[in-house]
């Protein structure tokens, strides 16, 4: 096994260790209750332009929860020529969303865009055999006490 190779499995086994400690101490219900604080993005009052990370959050939120034990949601991210597949979702405001993942190297990359110019393919699959399924973390900003 060459050096390059070790390495990429080395951060590739950390990754999955964080995301599995992450996982396991959010609960679906600690999501839906987080994803409301984004914002009321299912109101009749709220409009659309009001949050856009919130409404994506949601969207990938919904998909991800749909999904079976055995399945998992990819998503997948290109800017440029990098493409990325997104196990983090980060909204520090109501327009921009950071997406952490793992880039085509093997490398943990971050992507910090405006969500108007984010275009995301997901796709669920199913889990690698004797694997458990990779789920993705959503981290909401606390509200600014006032």
């Amino acid at each position: 096994m060459s050096f390059g190779q070790f390495t990429k499995q080395l951060a590739k086994e950390a990754m999955e260790n964080q995301l599995k400690d992450v996982m396991e101490g959010l609960r679906p219900s600690d999501v839906a209750a987080k994803a409301e604080s984004l914002g009321n993005v299912a109101g009749p009052s709220a409009s659309p332009s009001d949050n856009l990370a919130a409404i994506v959050i949601a969207q990938v939120q919904a998909m991800q929860n749909s999904l079976k034990e055995d399945q998992e949601l990819v998503v997948l991210c290109t800017i440029g020529l990098e493409t990325l597949r997104a196990l983090e979702f980060y909204a520090p405001s109501p327009r921009v969303l950071v997406l952490t993942g793992i880039d085509s190297d093997g490398a943990i990359t971050r992507v910090i865009s405006p969500v108007e110019s984010l275009q995301l393919v997901c796709k669920p699959l199913p889990a690698k055999v004797g694997a458990k399924p990779a789920r993705i973390r959503f981290v909401i900003p606390k509200p600014k006490a006032e």
